[in-house]
């Protein structure tokens, strides 16, 4: 098994897009409208966002390989970047998406593992997460790597309003 990662850059923007769009599509499709998934694909993922996104300071993006096939990537921010405002101390896990054919390759422990290694490089206490109330098999993947329940917010799929569990990972 060979898994490496790289940061990724603004030449990344096409294939962050294309993961995006694909992983989000395999794991949401069955349980929202059509409407409301491309709502949220063409507003979360459109090229301009994601520009956006990667070059915001606090934010960065991580591409992983396996196999030297692109697998997926991990999106980590700190500080004014969290989607919530958690503090200083924490880092937001905000995106693990991996494609469907990568999954059960262990990606998922070894992206959370390298979230877990920037949040101690950076000094951040601990590591967080929203995970949609309803994807019972990223909850029960969040818990086996330690993290709890500590909250939960709102997330918008198109116009349908859906809960989010905040799920927390203390490094001390």
């Amino acid at each position: 098994m060979n898994i490496k990662m790289e940061k990724c850059s603004l030449d990344d923007l096409l294939v962050l897009q294309e993961i995006s769009y694909e992983t989000f599509n395999d794991t949401f499709k069955n349980q929202n409208s059509p409407e409301n998934m491309k709502a949220y694909l063409d507003k979360a993922f459109n090229l301009d966002q994601l520009e956006k996104e990667l070059s915001t300071i606090s934010s960065d993006f991580y591409c992983v390989y396996f196999n030297n096939e692109i697998a997926g990537y991990l999106k980590v921010n700190t500080d004014n970047a969290q989607s919530e405002q958690m503090g200083n101390e924490s880092l937001e896990v905000e995106r693990i998406y991996i494609k469907t054919k990568f999954q059960k390759e262990g990606l998922g422990k070894y992206l959370i593992n390298i979230a877990m290694e920037i949040a101690i490089k950076r000094d951040k206490k601990n590591i967080w997460l929203g995970v949609w109330e309803k994807n019972e098999n990223a909850i029960a993947f969040y818990k086996k790597m330690g993290f709890v329940k500590t909250g939960s917010h709102s997330f918008y799929m198109g116009d349908e309003e859906q809960i989010d569990y905040i799920m927390t990972l203390s490094l001390g």
